[in-house]
């Protein structure tokens, strides 16, 4: 890239979700927020970006992303799953029961949410 020239917002994608496949969930964020701030409200930057924070601990803004996405569209299971674990990180139970629920009602083939609400009830 030549120097003044500007990412998009999908190099800026790519970028942060390599870095985040990487483990560095910290630059990860960094990058991923560029995009967002490219492409506000584009759910594939949201969830990475989500993915990102909740990889980091900061399970505020990871929620929040997570929550911007299935305010959108309310049947994003991924999202839905993401934002139970958030929740459940943060102590809001009941909230976090209420979307690993509708995560598995979404996709009941997929184990990884059973299991996510499975532990959560048995907690």
């Amino acid at each position: 890239m030549e120097p003044g020239e500007r990412e998009s917002a999908y190099e800026l994608f790519r970028r942060g979700s390599r870095l985040l496949a990487e483990h560095h969930p910290g630059a990860a964020a960094v990058v991923l927020e560029r995009a967002a701030r490219l492409e506000p409200g584009k759910a594939s930057i949201l969830e990475a970006l989500g993915r990102a924070y909740y990889n980091q601990g900061q399970l505020e803004l990871a929620a929040d992303r997570f929550r911007q996405i299935v305010d959108r569209d309310p049947v994003a299971h991924y999202s839905h799953f993401a934002l139970g674990l958030a929740y459940r990180r943060l102590g809001e139970t009941d909230a976090a029961r209420r979307h690993l629920k509708l995560a598995v009602a979404l996709r009941p083939q997929n184990e990884d949410y059973r299991r996510a609400l499975g532990r959560l009830e048995a907690a």
